[in-house]
């Protein structure tokens, strides 16, 4: 399965809709003042860089990286295909954002993921790829529905 990685700047239907899926699907299990996820005006802002994950000519994945200064940044909006699922997809774009925010000087990630059991898979993965969780780091507060987590790079 060769998987292609890719900056995306939004503008394909295929990763607006995934984009959007993304938004709602948080929307449908989180209350509104504990959803953090970012709207398509949120991802194209200055600051934020998205990829997307294709095999073949369907898109997989996508996810998301926000400039939050002082060498730090936090991963926004990691979303795989249904179809795509226990593909290795999620990990292969984390592994990605882990390279190409070392390569841009970044000294360390940061998250927020929900802490329910349906976020489970998304912990897991984070945690196997490094991440520890820490507490809220601004501009977040402590939400008992919100994991946080950090990595030094």
């Amino acid at each position: 399965m060769p998987l292609l990685i890719r900056p995306d700047d939004l503008s394909s239907d295929a990763t607006r809709a995934l984009a959007a899926a993304h938004l709602a699907g948080m929307h449908e299990n989180t209350p509104a003042e504990s959803v953090h996820a970012l709207d398509l005006d949120g991802l194209t802002a200055e600051g934020i860089t998205v990829w997307s994950a294709w095999v073949d000519d369907e898109l997989a994945g996508i996810g998301a990286c926000k400039d939050l200064g002082d060498d730090r940044a936090e991963l926004k909006s990691m979303r795989v295909v249904d179809a795509f699922l226990g593909q290795g997809i999620g990990r292969a774009i984390l592994r990605h954002i882990v390279e190409d925010a070392d390569e841009r000087g970044i000294r360390s990630l940061w998250l927020e993921t929900g802490s329910t059991d349906d976020f489970l898979p998304a912990r897991r993965l984070y945690a196997s790829e490094g991440f520890e969780e820490c507490p809220a780091f601004p501009p977040y507060v402590p939400d008992p529905l919100s994991t946080f987590m950090t990595r030094r790079l």
